[in-house]
């Protein structure tokens, strides 16, 4: 049965004779649960002190990056990049450190080369991609299982500003899209990194995105960009079984500016949104096989590294006004018109939480707790981190009732659970 969905529900979905169509979990990683930004975790504060939750521990010297932290049941894994090498941390849940290992070469050449990958944990084993495209599988205890360099093994062109993937995980198979000439989309063994599957190439580049898995027509799907389109990958057998050009709903109809953000998915519709001027879409599924049809676009709602969140219906976001600048947006998820943009010291990533926004902006570290809400932005606390260095692009992390927030080479932990 699938994780972070109702029994119930689906009972009644087969009951009715309904097509069950449901983005589905990872164990951890990348954005929470099934990597839409809200984290299942109960019982937090509604309101915070004028300082900020209680801090329950901090750290330093887990290398520059922007990457965030992964939270176990039992411990905390965190990638930065010191030298030439990413490198993989792990500490205990209160802050002791287990272990430090190198995974792969940092990429070079390129502004903000910084560690970007989140670690992805599933059964006993941590997946990790280096900035130069070094996939590792490794253990709880930090020993290397396998590694593969799958931009080198597939002859792809490196993306401009180096690779950023986070891997993704469905069943035994570890999902990389290293795009080119020769595949667009590769699983591998996570038990010893043997290739099981490969896409067949579109020919072009892959981007900056992480994959995304969800069920739809009675299959599991990943959904990514390449330089183009919006893919719909079978997870069994690495069959390309549709695309949607994405660049097309641009005025000028090119894309390929950056494409960041990891789509949202609700009931058979995509949307995806990104920065650097690009229109966003959301897109629905046919259930017949055929290509996905365009239901609405929106030019305002354009966000740069920080992510997107849907609750309720309503899709809170940020806009990339320039690379200094942007605001805050909600945008309604069935017609497509935006609610509100607003000023809030800057743009920023936005996660959720037991019904409450959480976002953190970019410029000076300032991060809100933040009540949905159509018709304005609605904070309800906010204080400033002020350690670490460069800009605040990781994207909070909340797990075991705490608050992960990462600046650079710096973590700090916030203990969340009301009293």
């Amino acid at each position: 049965m699938m994780r972070n969905y109702s029994r119930k529900l689906l009972i009644a979905l087969i009951l009715t004779g309904a097509v069950i169509d449901v983005s589905i979990g990872q164990d951890y990683g990348w954005r929470g649960p099934g990597r839409t930004g809200i984290y299942n975790e109960k019982g937090l504060m509604k309101s915070w002190p004028a300082s900020g939750p209680a801090m329950r521990w901090e750290v330093t010297g887990i290398g520059k990056g922007y990457s965030s932290a992964t939270v176990t049941d039992d411990a905390v894994y965190i990638t930065g990049s010191k030298g030439e090498n990413d490198v993989l941390t792990a500490f205990t849940l209160d802050g002791r450190k287990k272990w430090e290992v190198k995974y792969g070469k940092m990429i070079s050449n390129v502004s903000s080369p910084e560690a970007r990958c989140t670690p992805t944990y599933s059964n006993g084993k941590i997946l990790v991609i280096s900035g130069q495209g070094d996939l590792a599988c490794i253990t709880s205890d930090g020993k290397i299982v396998w590694t593969v360099n799958y931009y080198q093994k597939y002859s792809a062109p490196v993306q401009r500003f180096g690779i950023s993937e986070s891997p993704l995980v469905v069943d035994n198979k570890v999902i990389a899209t290293p795009g080119g000439n020769i595949a667009s989309m590769v699983a591998f063994n996570i038990d010893n990194g043997n290739v099981i599957w490969e896409t067949p190439p579109l020919n072009e580049g892959t981007q900056y995105t992480n994959p995304l898995l969800i069920e739809s027509n009675g299959k599991k799907v990943i959904v990514t960009h390449t330089v183009t389109y919006i893919i719909g990958v079978n997870a069994a057998d690495g069959k390309l079984l549709w695309k949607f050009n994405f660049a097309s709903v641009n005025p000028d109809g090119q894309g390929g500016k950056n494409y960041i953000q990891t789509p949202l998915y609700r009931d058979g519709y995509i949307f995806a949104a990104n920065g650097y001027q690009q229109t966003a879409a959301k897109i629905k599924i046919n259930s017949d096989g055929s290509d996905p049809t365009l239901i609405w676009k929106n030019s305002e709602i354009t966000p740069h590294v920080g992510g997107m969140v849907l609750i309720g219906n309503y899709i809170y976001s940020s806009t990339h006004d320039t690379n200094s600048k942007g605001r805050w947006i909600c945008v309604d998820w069935t017609t497509g018109k935006t609610m509100w943009t607003t000023d809030w010291h800057n743009k920023g990533s936005v996660i959720s939480a037991e019904g409450l926004l959480y976002i953190y902006e970019e410029k000076m570290g300032n991060l809100a707790l933040v009540r949905p809400n159509s018709e304005k932005l609605d904070i309800i606390s906010s204080f400033r981190v002020t350690k670490g260095d460069g800009p605040y692009w990781s994207h909070p992390v909340i797990g075991k009732g705490r608050l992960f927030v990462r600046h650079g080479d710096y973590m700090a932990v916030y203990f969340l659970k009301a009293k």
